[in-house]
């Protein structure tokens, strides 16, 4: 029977599809009318249109396909209208399950994101089971997601639906198209867009080697279960630290404290309003940023034999594709990769 997957034109998702095909499954991936298509090309896919709130697309898609790689998502840190993000996001995997279950998909692998799980108070790595906390919770995009999570748990638990849950931490490589935005943080970077930074940290993990966890988790997971697929722990000064390396790049060394972020944040997405272009910083970003995102995978690499890379070299495939594929400008010391 055919694998089915959602999100194959996105970054994320276009790493699964890849880990899939090299596996020798037979895919169909469900895709938006209109949508950037790049990340298919010259793959042996089969394309049904459609998309996560339109529940006869859903229906459509599921026929006949044994497996189910939920991977779509909406995800931005501003929304100009955050009630289509919810009914992509929470009702659209809601009823892509129910219908995949119904028409007997025998095993599904959610991506959730760490964006749903707890943060601990101390900065120091958190896990599946670190508690959530209403501050945890911030933006409609974590909100979501942890909706998301919540409705699968309960689908899971009260109709038997076959359910894996992944929670990727902050993917980094190539086929970054949108760019995503922890992808936008190395572009501006390369682009000489990020004079300064805040005392953050974050995960991150090459986006192949979470694609690779997908497969393990159908493999070896348990219904009902979350595994974080994380990679390195690091402070957003080593993260622009190593991509100007890379690029042959100054880095920046200008530390801003986020009360001074905040309202010129504010003031973006004032503007942001106006001209509906999606504002360089957001209000959420910075609220975010006041706390470390760690995460461990210790759980994905002893049940499920989950392995990263180190992030270095997620950071360094980001830049050269970013290079190599015309977004970049004037990057002399930016080589290609081999």
């Amino acid at each position: 029977m055919k694998t089915l997957i959602t999100g194959a034109t996105g970054f994320v998702g276009s790493a699964v599809l890849r880990a899939l095909l090299n596996a020798g499954r037979e895919v169909r991936a469900l895709v938006r009318r209109g949508s950037d298509r790049r990340n298919l090309q010259g793959l042996d896919v089969e394309l049904i249109e459609g998309d996560l709130t339109d529940v006869g697309s859903l229906k459509q898609a599921v026929k006949g396909c044994g497996s189910l790689y939920h991977v779509a998502a909406d995800y931005r840190l501003w929304i100009p209208d955050p009630e289509r993000m919810y009914r992509i996001n929470v009702e659209g995997t809601r009823n892509l399950l129910l219908h995949a279950a119904e028409a007997g998909t025998e095993r599904i692998v959610y991506t959730s994101s760490v964006a749903a799980l707890g943060l601990t108070s101390d900065g120091s790595p958190a896990d599946e089971d670190t508690p959530i906390h209403p501050g945890d919770k911030i933006g409609h995009y974590k909100k979501s997601k942890y909706q998301a999570e919540q409705a699968v748990l309960g689908l899971v638990r009260e109709q038997g639906v076959p359910a894996i849950i992944v929670n990727p931490s902050t993917p980094i490589g190539p086929r970054d198209i949108k760019p995503t935005p922890t992808g936008r943080i190395i572009l501006d970077t390369l682009n000489g867009r990020m004079p300064a930074y805040v005392d953050t940290g974050l995960n991150i993990a090459h986006v192949d080697d979470v694609a690779a966890g997908h497969l393990l988790a159908y493999a070896k997971g348990k219904a009902g279960e979350r595994y974080i697929l994380g990679g390195e722990d690091m402070s957003l000064r080593e993260i622009l630290a190593i991509t100007c390396a890379v690029a042959g790049l100054r880095a920046p060394r200008i530390r801003l404290p986020h009360n001074l972020i905040l309202p010129i944040a504010w003031l973006m997405e004032r503007w942001a309003g106006v001209t509906g272009k999606e504002p360089m910083a957001t209000v959420d970003a910075v609220r975010m940023s006041k706390r470390n995102m760690y995460f461990s995978s210790r759980k994905a690499r002893e049940l499920l034999d989950y392995r990263s890379r180190p992030a270095a070299e997620a950071i360094a495939d980001a830049a050269y594709w970013f290079n190599d594929n015309g977004y970049c400008r004037g990057l002399p010391g930016l080589k290609k990769k081999g």
